[in-house]
């Protein structure tokens, strides 16, 4: 069972250390994993005291790493992004659904082709680690869904021929909206549900949080037992629910896409909830 939520921040009562998950003391945090958008920056604004949070990690000595399930764009455009909002980071620290599926696809079925519902991005991706890709569906080996602002009735019916019975079904991320400025638009949930309505298939895999393939690769990432890591991030059913099967604390941060109401008709529970990352303080005190 995951601990009893503790809630601090702007608004809550000072308490002391809170209890810990199985593996982290109250010494620190080997490693620290955020999510991206609504945790470090909500669309093209930091989050204040975000890079204070994540400078107070690394000069405590604990390795900082990050994990989108964005796949509409690649790692470098998340490094230039970090850059420009005072948050450096080395494209060796950041991962993202797109890098996760082309790491999959090469390792588990190489040599197959790979027809893809997507964006330019994920397709540069692909391509990177050697992933052959088809535009014809009756060439198709698997198929990939993600996130496609151009999804339309031709892709439908195009995904509709690519898959038979036998044809791996997967997908990016199981995210059904994507935050944007002023709201949030449909994700790659939306593009596998007409999929899969359309087909009758269910879904294989995804790869994407918080999928095992993404636990493996955030534990490559870090280099250290998820055990003595944290994860941090504003999506309960992505990044807590992640968090809890690999066993690392969970942080909540309310300043994304849940609010008070999604938290307590949430079944999965985080570790702790902050209203956000500049109170990462109050749950990790041994931190500067």
């Amino acid at each position: 069972m995951p601990c009893p939520s503790h809630r601090s921040g702007a608004g809550a009562a000072l308490f002391a250390p809170p209890p810990r998950a199985a593996g982290v003391s109250d010494e620190a945090a080997d490693g620290v994993l955020f999510d991206l958008d609504g945790t470090i920056y909500v669309g093209d604004a930091l989050v204040p005291g975000a890079a204070a949070a994540v400078d107070g990690l690394r000069a405590a000595g604990v390795g900082v790493g990050f994990l989108s399930n964005k796949a509409i764009e690649r790692r470098d455009a998340f490094v230039s992004k970090l850059d420009g909002l005072g948050v450096p980071a080395d494209e060796s620290a950041i991962l993202n659904a797109a890098s996760i599926a082309a790491s999959y696809l090469a390792r588990a079925h190489p040599g197959e082709s790979v027809f893809v519902v997507g964006e330019p991005p994920l397709f540069e991706e692909l391509a990177a680690h050697g992933v052959a890709t088809t535009t014809d569906p009756g060439r198709a080996d698997v198929l990939l869904v993600s996130m496609d602002h151009d999804f339309d009735y031709d892709t439908l019916t195009d995904a509709f021929n690519a898959v038979d019975e036998g044809t791996p079904f997967l997908a990016t991320n199981p995210d059904r909206t994507c935050p944007v400025a002023g709201g949030e638009v449909p994700d790659c949930a939306s593009m596998v549900g007409a999929i899969e309505g359309a087909t009758g298939r269910s879904l294989d895999r995804v790869l994407g949080k918080p999928s095992p393939v993404a636990v493996e690769a955030a534990t490559d990432l870090l280099g250290v037992p998820l055990a003595r890591c944290v994860m941090v991030g504003d999506r309960i059913e992505t990044d807590i629910e992640m968090g809890n099967r690999a066993g690392m604390t969970t942080v909540l941060v309310l300043s994304g896409v849940t609010d008070d109401a999604a938290l307590a008709a949430s079944d999965v529970e985080p570790d702790h909830v902050i209203d956000s990352v500049s109170d990462l303080d109050t749950v990790l005190p041994a931190l500067p």
